[in-house]
């Protein structure tokens, strides 16, 4: 990794050793490790996955943590700061890395810090590194194929409208629908009302410690649902 550019590394879902090789590099190389947090009182996943291969005494570790807001403004203003302390390191010499859970250029909240820094300094460069998806990963714990030969794979957010879900599910071979947890009692009744739920898995946060496999969506429970979590239906 040279000079004038920030490094944005992908470490996978959850499970430290699908870290990959150059992933791991850059991170040992580096001279800062920038971490996001959902908020102040919640350890970063991401940092946790790669503590085996951060050298504190000699590592600077940033943890970043984003406002518990919806409102564009806020978040805009959150971006544009994160930029700017990334690009003054940057700047300053030093060898900057920011992990993201999963892969960075899927569903990734770090799109938007490469986009502000972009703006912010266009002269420092962007690397992406990919990392294994969280798609990946579930289609892998729960032993289905994504896609074989002719078909056709749908990704989409859970949150999309009931006629768009519907033809999506009509339409493809295999569909994975991500950010599930707040509209899962809404997924699960059209799944079942198209004679899918027998065709579905939820898994959530795969490759944790606290990690969920069900093959039966009845038997999912209020308590069972989490952020980071995903239903994977494959006709």
């Amino acid at each position: 990794m040279s000079l004038q550019v920030l490094a944005i590394v992908g470490v996978g879902p959850g499970d430290p050793e699908l870290v990959t090789l150059k992933a791991a590099r850059l991170i040992q190389e580096a001279d800062v490790v920038i971490a996001p947090l959902g908020d102040r009182s919640d350890a970063s996943i991401a940092e946790g996955i790669i503590a085996g291969l951060v050298d504190a005494p000699r590592q600077q570790v940033i943890r970043q943590v984003y406002p518990m807001s919806k409102n564009p403004a806020d978040m805009q203003e959150f971006w544009r700061d994160a930029a700017r302390q990334a690009a003054h390191l940057v700047r300053s010499g030093k060898k900057v890395v920011f992990i993201t859970l999963g892969d960075p250029l899927l569903y990734s909240t770090a799109l938007y810090l490469a986009r502000q820094l972009r703006d912010e300094a266009p002269e420092i460069g962007v690397e992406f590194v990919s990392g294994v998806s969280s798609i990946n990963a579930a289609a892998a714990r729960a032993g289905l194929p994504l896609a074989l030969a002719d078909e056709r794979l749908a990704v989409l957010p859970a949150t999309f409208e009931g006629d768009k879900l519907r033809r999506a599910l009509e339409d493809f071979d295999t569909v994975v629908l991500m950010k599930v947890h707040r509209v899962f009692e809404r997924v699960r009744a059209l799944l079942t009302e198209m004679g899918l739920l027998e065709s579905a898995v939820y898994l959530r946060r795969i490759g944790l410690a606290d990690e969920r496999i069900f093959t039966d969506l009845r038997q999912v429970t209020e308590e069972d649902l989490n952020y980071l979590s995903l239903i994977i239906v494959r006709k």
